[in-house]
């Protein structure tokens, strides 16, 4: 399997992820690279690149790291630096997840899977009917950890079309 972390830094879900692929030896059973604007600490069997995923040459690292194979899964807890203008902030963060969703379709397999970190408010009911008509299915899930209050939901999209 692998995997794909846009927005990874510190690391908390890069952990998650590499528990998950840990085998009965010890071993990963899957490739993890982890990119995001900030340092992360190195984790074992994790490949990092610090740099903007949508720039060119950070692109251009991670298609050599992948050397031609296809993503199973992507992963964006992306958010961007909050003004505390929520109009702004609402556009940003949707900006975000779409060039997220912009990278998933275009280096997922067929079968693969995008999990983003989305806010409920401004341009979000578009953004799920966006992702609709790129993926096969597409649920909404609010983790037990988020505050009842926070806006914050993760979307999946499975299987592009």
């Amino acid at each position: 399997m692998a995997v794909v972390e846009l927005g990874a830094a510190p690391g908390s879900w890069t952990q998650v992820v590499r528990q998950r692929l840990l085998g009965p030896n010890g071993a990963l059973t899957g490739r993890i690279v982890a990119l995001d604007l900030l340092p992360m600490e190195p984790l074992p069997g994790v490949e990092f690149i610090q740099g903007d995923f949508h720039d060119e040459a950070v692109e251009s690292h991670l298609i050599d790291l992948l050397a031609g194979a296809r993503i199973d899964l992507v992963l964006s807890d992306m958010a961007p630096n909050l003004s505390g203008i929520a109009s702004a902030d609402a556009a940003r963060s949707v900006h975000l997840a779409e060039i997220a969703a912009d990278f998933a379709g275009k280096y997922l397999q067929p079968n693969g899977a995008f999990l983003v970190k989305a806010f409920q408010g401004s341009g979000y009911s578009q953004y799920v009917e966006r992702l609709k008509k790129v993926f096969r299915t597409v649920v909404v899930r609010k983790p037990a950890a988020s505050r009842e209050s926070s806006a914050e939901v993760y979307l999946l999209g499975r299987e592009l079309r």
